[in-house]
């Protein structure tokens, strides 16, 4: 699962790494959570864009997106079956942009945070879909999820899943969309353990207001905080395709 994420380089290295053509100004976001606006970057007749989503997908036929999971992450196992999923893994592929991601290892009702960042600290393409869906009143909003699969060696040691993380040479694949009969699946697989690094970091990144460079800090022990997870509005029910999507750290 991936429930929060870092986007710290430069926006110039985002725009040489990938080769979209926009040239946007962001600043550095080091908490970023789901339902935030978030950049990814697609590709559209063999030109690659970059481009605004919302984190949190929804796919076109939802008639009320009240009553639809937040779905934040995709389960690559369930990408060529579910219905939520089926067309955009056809035509709507698209890398969120990051260059590390946080998760929890939980026991009891404590949770300890590490970071997990590439070992080049090069952007850590993270595979995605994308949708825009449009309203029964004519708006329309763009939305994305991250896709996730098994969790490698050094993940497993705190969660089970993780997002899936492209080489270089992939990210090409992932984002042609131009063949609906390519073979994109072989991309959705654990990355290598060499990959990435991971350590813990302070327990403040539990809170969202908490967004500064000081939650990239390495600590020398793992720090727990209680589990006190935001609980969706009554009657929104939560996603299937990953534990406790429908809640927020």
């Amino acid at each position: 699962m991936c429930g929060r994420y870092a986007i710290t380089l430069p926006p110039e290295t985002y725009r040489e790494f990938y080769g979209y053509s926009e040239q946007p100004n962001f600043p550095p976001r080091y908490n970023v959570a789901p339902t935030q606006p978030v950049p990814i970057v697609l590709e559209d007749r063999g030109e690659r864009h970059f481009m605004l989503v919302r984190w949190g997908f929804l796919p076109s036929w939802v008639k009320d997106p009240k009553d639809f999971p937040l779905v934040i992450n995709a389960r690559g196992e369930t990408l060529q079956t579910k219905p939520t999923f089926k067309a955009a893994l056809k035509r709507r592929r698209c890398i969120f942009l990051t260059d590390g991601f946080y998760e929890w290892r939980r026991e009891g009702r404590e949770k300890t945070p590490f970071l997990i960042r590439p070992r080049d600290r090069r952007p850590m393409p993270l595979a995605g879909l994308w949708e825009t869906y449009s309203s029964p009143d004519g708006g329309e909003i763009d939305t994305a999820a991250i896709v996730t699969t098994d969790a490698n060696g050094t993940l497993s040691a705190v969660h089970h899943r993780m997002p899936v993380i492209l080489s270089p040479d992939d990210i090409s694949a992932w984002l042609d969309v131009r063949d609906e009969r390519a073979d994109v699946m072989r991309l959705v697989r654990p990355c290598p353990d060499e990959w990435i690094d991971m350590v813990p970091v302070s327990s403040r990144v539990n809170k969202v207001e908490n967004d500064d460079p000081g939650l990239l800090e390495s600590l020398s022990e793992p720090e727990s905080g209680p589990v006190t997870e935001k609980k969706p509005k009554a009657k929104k029910p939560l996603s299937s395709d990953e534990d406790e999507q429908g809640s927020l750290f």
